[in-house]
């Protein structure tokens, strides 16, 4: 006669087996809940394949103690789990929400933390630091962080943006986009544009090379050397860069880079250049030359919408990579480095790829004038 209490009966329905078996072969479930459901497995008799071991169930299904010595528990904790899943079924194996300790931070709290940091400053500063408005609210300093956490805010940061007040800002967005999107057949599109005053820097003092723990130093201070300005063609197409240095910016300069981009577009092609609405680009010479060159064709940008024209993307790159952290005790060494790196470029060009359709960006713009006018500010 066996001895002990009855075994519940535990009977698996076909889609119950294969949640069970699904949880144990899952490498993300939890440890715990792989181990119950393996034990319901072997009380039920039957198979779950894991890495470690694969129990193998009896026609009937194991007894509490047989599965207690293959999972290396009590037998108590396999008939908890049994009277949990027979009562329960899937859902008792999963665990309860626990109580925990007593909420302290109230709604209020939240709401007063958020009001102070969303509608006042601090009298001795222009925002709010997770100490300043602990103080002014009585809350503790991790509290406040997480309320921002929670709610994504960071008052420590902020960002520039420039509105473009063009008048014909959505014919020339249209114009440019349209343009990048669905350039012409038989045309290269160009972005053109002049990096001014770039200045050529060397250090009062030598510089420290980096080294195990320890980043490259220099000197705060610096020594100039004269300036420059690079004026530099983006071929929209094959992502290669033309590029002149001068010492100075005017519409000769500027009409020597075009004869410069003439040589370099095909006689058969149609060229059309993107370009800001600087004082150079429209001067009386330049628009002789356009005249005497009817394949070339302007488009201008937006006033105050540099961030259409896709050289300017390739200016950031030349002044993070060669300008920003280059010692140059000279404007010919400064001029020299420049165009080794536009060399280098070539060699191995990427195209910008424009994503943004007129229409999207349009409606993102209106997106922002519809925010700061409601703003009260």
């Amino acid at each position: 006669m066996p001895r002990g209490r009855p075994k519940l009966p535990l009977l698996l329905a076909p889609q119950e087996r294969e949640t069970l078996e699904r949880w144990v072969r899952r490498p993300k479930t939890a440890q715990a809940l792989a181990q119950r459901a393996r034990i319901v497995l072997a009380c039920a008799g039957g198979q779950s394949n894991e890495r470690a071991r694969i129990v193998l169930a009896c026609a009937g299904g194991q007894s509490n103690g047989v599965v207690a010595t293959q999972e290396r528990i009590t037998r108590q904790t396999v008939g908890r789990w049994r009277a949990r899943f027979v009562s329960k079924r899937l859902d008792g194996l999963l665990d309860e929400p626990r109580p925990g300790a007593p909420r302290r931070i109230t709604d209020a709290d939240v709401e007063r933390a958020l009001t102070r940091t969303l509608e006042s400053t601090p009298r001795d500063a222009t925002h709010w630091s997770t100490r300043a408005l602990a103080r002014a609210c009585g809350l503790s300093q991790s509290a406040v962080s997480r309320i921002w956490r929670a709610f994504a805010l960071q008052p420590h940061r902020t960002e520039t943006f420039k509105l473009s007040r063009d008048p014909l800002f959505i014919e020339k967005v249209r114009d440019i986009v349209g343009l990048y999107l669905h350039p012409p057949d038989k045309a290269l599109v160009l972005c053109v544009d002049e990096k001014t005053q770039i200045q050529a820097l060397d250090r009062s003092q030598p510089l420290l090379p980096m080294r195990t723990g320890q980043p490259e130093r220099r000197a705060h201070d610096y020594v100039r050397h004269g300036t420059t300005s690079l004026f530099a063609a983006l071929n929209v197409k094959s992502g290669a860069v033309l590029g002149q240095c001068h010492r100075r910016h005017r519409a000769i300069e500027f009409r020597k880079f075009l004869g410069q981009i003439e040589a370099a577009v095909p006689a058969q092609c149609q060229a059309h250049l993107i370009l800001d609405n600087y004082g150079t680009h429209k001067a009386p010479r330049i628009r002789r030359w356009l005249a005497q060159h009817p394949r070339f064709h302007l488009h201008f940008t937006p006033t105050g919408a540099s961030w259409i024209n896709l050289v300017e993307r390739w200016f950031a790159m030349l002044t993070e990579k060669q300008i920003r952290r280059g010692v140059h005790r000279s404007t010919r060494e400064l001029e020299a480095a420049i165009v080794d790196y536009i060399q280098v470029h070539n060699q191995r060009p990427k195209p910008f790829v424009w994503t943004k359709t007129a229409d999207e960006i349009l409606a993102s713009v209106a997106q922002f004038c519809q925010r700061i006018s409601n703003s009260g500010h």
